[in-house]
């Protein structure tokens, strides 16, 4: 039976837990102190539904991959391999759970908590994405979860909401063999969520020393780092830091897997490390990937020889019925708000290239932000806000708050010139990352440089004048139409906040304004047209 996690055990920052797992069967290798799987997860953003491979909403009689009822059938799939080769399991999330979908707009994280329950999730580290609500909306989460939530460079010591519910680390046993897991959250966060003025994030290198001597002073130990960094930043920190055999990733949607058309890379990535070869698995986002990495340990915790897979979640895996019954639970009250319709587009516009150059959902969202304000110039908003995509046919208002689930409103402010260049400079700081930060952009044309050193990533800069375009004049005011995130230095935008002439921003709700320009068929006459170029 699986052990649950007392309270008592949740509030420590050290915690130790009990790894229920069946007694090994067959004959243990020569050397091999235990043989584990670790089944993981990453950056589902509450896809319960799942959603088109293009990114749209299912729609029926349309293919539709992941959605938290194939995935459970995946989990369960995916262990009963492992166990049937004598493996214990462990079920891992690394993080955000949080934004993408009217589940958690409309229930606050009470969906995606009680689908990790039915999942027997063990444990999950804290996304940027976890702190969108501020630390109420997290705090309220947490007393709802049965398992850890960790964040090993996460600093609550000002903010009584949480503290007491962040665990730096928990140590799982099998047997004699201890596994510890150590979360770390991306220190750009208060950048790229809204944690508040009370939470800080320290610097995760640091916080994955000290969680791993603290696990090691309780004897041999596997240190797997369930990680919400990004694949770059966790190939740096394998790189630097000594005595992680393991990192379990997430923040990058990259999709590592072995043979599979859309992966970025081989699973896991391998890292030479000060001491030890790294491993590094991520499995892509929404809930569309699970991955499963089998281990076999030396009863020292080192890593002998790995071996696993990637399971795409298709229409072809069936659905649990359990877990089907308890979305649709939370999933009645949003029917009506999700059919209201609002208009057409004639293609599909996915989101899956919007941190990485022009993408026809940008130019819309973009056009839509300079068409509600007169006298707008130059539209700005960041890729990584457009959580989903729009479907062909009919739009419903559902369909655009999926793309639109933060709350924005929109902003405005003047700007010069040479600070608009700074801001687009920044939209490419993680481009390597698949930083959220990267500018969708209307009134603007911009060619970059994804090669170039960090601050001369932007090559040409012109902005609309009647019929054509005019060099971005550096002297020159502007008037810039983004949203309230980017406008208060949000992913970066520190320009937006800091030299922003005049601002306000407290405008319309941007899904408002997309709905209407949707409405009056701005979906037909956006498209991509070369405003954004890569050199």
């Amino acid at each position: 039976m699986r052990a649950l996690l007392s309270r008592r055990a949740l509030l420590a920052t050290s915690l130790a837990v009990p790894l229920a797992i069946p007694a090994l069967r067959g004959t243990r290798a020569q050397g091999i102190g235990s043989r584990v799987s670790l089944l993981h997860l990453n950056d589902f953003h509450a896809k319960h539904d799942g959603q088109q491979p293009t990114g749209g909403t299912c729609r029926e009689g349309r293919p539709c991959v992941g959605g938290s009822a194939r995935l459970a059938s995946g989990w369960s799939m995916l262990e009963a391999e492992a166990r049937a080769e004598g493996r214990g399991v462990l079920r891992l999330d690394a993080g955000d759970q949080f934004t993408g979908s009217l589940y958690h707009t409309a229930h606050n994280g009470r969906t995606e908590a009680a689908v990790q329950r039915a999942n027997r999730t063990h444990a999950m580290t804290l996304g940027n994405h976890e702190f969108d609500g501020g630390p109420q909306r997290l705090a309220d989460y947490a007393a709802l979860v049965d398992f850890p939530l960790l964040s090993a460079n996460l600093d609550v010591s000002r903010e009584p909401l949480l503290q007491g519910r962040i665990g730096s680390h928990a140590v799982f046993r099998h047997g004699e063999q201890r596994i510890g897991l150590i979360g770390l959250t991306t220190e750009t966060t208060p950048e790229a969520s809204s944690p508040g003025p009370t939470v800080a994030f320290t610097d995760a290198r640091e916080a994955a020393l000290r969680a791993s001597a603290a696990i090691r002073a309780g004897g041999p130990a596997t240190i797997v780092v369930l990680s919400h960094l990004g694949l770059v930043p966790d190939q740096r920190l394998a790189a630097a830091v000594p005595g992680i055999d393991l990192i379990v990733g997430g923040h990058s949607h990259t999709l590592l897997g072995n043979g599979l058309p859309e992966a970025e890379g081989s699973s896991p990535v391998m890292v030479d490390g000060p001491d030890r070869a790294v491993r590094i698995v991520q499995a892509g986002a929404y809930g569309r990937w699970l991955g499963r990495l089998d281990l076999d340990l030396a009863p020292d915790g080192r890593i002998l020889a790995q071996g696993g897979r990637v399971l795409p979640v298709t229409p072809e895996l069936a659905e649990d019925a359990s877990v089907a019954a308890l979305v649709a639970g939370y999933g009645k009250p949003l029917a009506e708000l999700r059919a209201r319709p609002v208009g057409q587009s004639p293609v599909a516009l996915s989101n899956s290239e919007c941190r990485k150059g022009e993408c026809g959902l940008g130019n819309l969202v973009a056009d839509a932000m300079l068409a509600a304000v007169p006298g707008a110039e130059v539209a700005v908003t960041n890729g990584g806000g457009l959580r989903a995509g729009l479907p062909q046919g009919q739009v419903s208002l559902g369909d655009v708050l999926e793309v639109l689930p933060f709350g924005n409103t929109l902003a405005t402010l003047t700007i010069r010139g040479s600070d608009l260049r700074q801001a687009l400079e920044i939209g490419l700081g993680r481009y390597a990352e698949n930083g959220g930060g990267f500018a969708q952009v209307g009134g603007l044309r911009y060619g970059f440089d994804p090669a170039a050193p960090a601050g001369q990533r932007v090559r040409s800069v012109s902005v609309r004048d009647g019929d054509g375009y005019k060099p971005l004049d550096p002297e020159r005011v502007y008037r810039v139409v983004t949203n309230n995130f980017t406008r208060r230095g949000g992913d970066g935008y520190t320009p937006f906040r800091d030299k922003a002439l005049d601002s306000y921003d407290n405008g319309p709700p941007l899904e408002d304004v997309v709905a209407a320009y949707i409405r009056l068929e701005g979906a037909s006459r956006s498209r991509l047209d070369g405003r954004i170029e890569r050199r």
